[in-house]
Formats: structure tokens, sequence, C-alpha cells
């Protein structure tokens, strides 16, 4: 999927809560592309997003790098795709609490949803402008 969008290793890094560090990890190990351009006018795109969440998703539910790799560069859908991680006692999730009205509200992880960034935001939005049309019936 190719976009304008156009973010920088912070920016990025920011958007899928992860180091900068660990961003050029997985460059350097080859599950990431590397920036288009270079220097200071290097920047990253939809794609590196997408695949970032992509890695994380698939580290949530407990796989290696090396099955990541895998699976990111597997071009047949033969392989199955292994069930995700149960939750266990003392896990640690990070979700987005969407505040819509006084005692309602959207929790969401976008990751373990499979939804990028920009469709965690349409569908807050969408869920928004619903409860304002059930709000406006009565």
């Amino acid at each position: 999927m190719k976009t304008t969008n156009r973010y920088t290793l912070n920016e990025l890094s920011q958007l899928v809560e992860l180091p900068t560090r660990t961003v050029r990890f997985y460059i350097q190990k080859s599950l990431l592309a590397a920036p288009e351009g270079s220097g200071r006018g290097a920047y990253y795109t939809q794609t590196h997003l997408e695949r970032l969440l992509e890695i994380r998703k698939w580290q949530d539910a407990g796989l290696s790098l090396e099955r990541i790799k895998e699976l990111l560069f597997d071009e047949g859908d033969s392989k199955p795709l292994p069930p995700l991680k149960r939750q266990q006692p003392g896990d640690i999730e990070v979700c987005s609490h969407i505040h819509i009205d006084e005692g309602v509200s959207l929790t969401l992880n976008p990751s373990k949803a499979g939804l990028t960034p920009q469709q965690a935001k349409q569908l807050s939005m969408d869920v928004i402008e619903l409860y304002e049309r059930i709000i406006a019936k009565q």
C-alpha cells in the first residue's frame, strides 16, 4: 500500500510505541526496510508503519523475531498462523481509552485488533458519530 504519509524516525517510533533503537534494530535484522532518502532527509512511509504494527502484533503473540521474519516474507498462504498468546496474570497490555461522553468510553488495542492507527482513528470517529446520532434521536 503506497501513500504519501511521511514520518521521521521519532514520529514512527511514537506511532508504534517502540523506541527508535528498536526500529533501527529491525532494519538491521531486515525485518523492516531502510527509510526512503538518506541522511537528514530520510523518511518512513505508511508501509513502514504497517510493517512495524505487524511485527508488534506477532511479538505480542509471543513469536520470536526469526518466526516473525518467516511469516512476513512467506509468499504463500500455506502456513497456518499460530494462535495468539493467551493472557497470563501479570501481563501488561497497552490500550487506548477513547472518551465518548460522560460514562461512555471505547477501549481499543489497535495492534491486537489488527488496526492501523488510521483505522483506529476512523473507528473512534465513527463510534462518536453513531453515539451522537443515538443521543440526538432522544
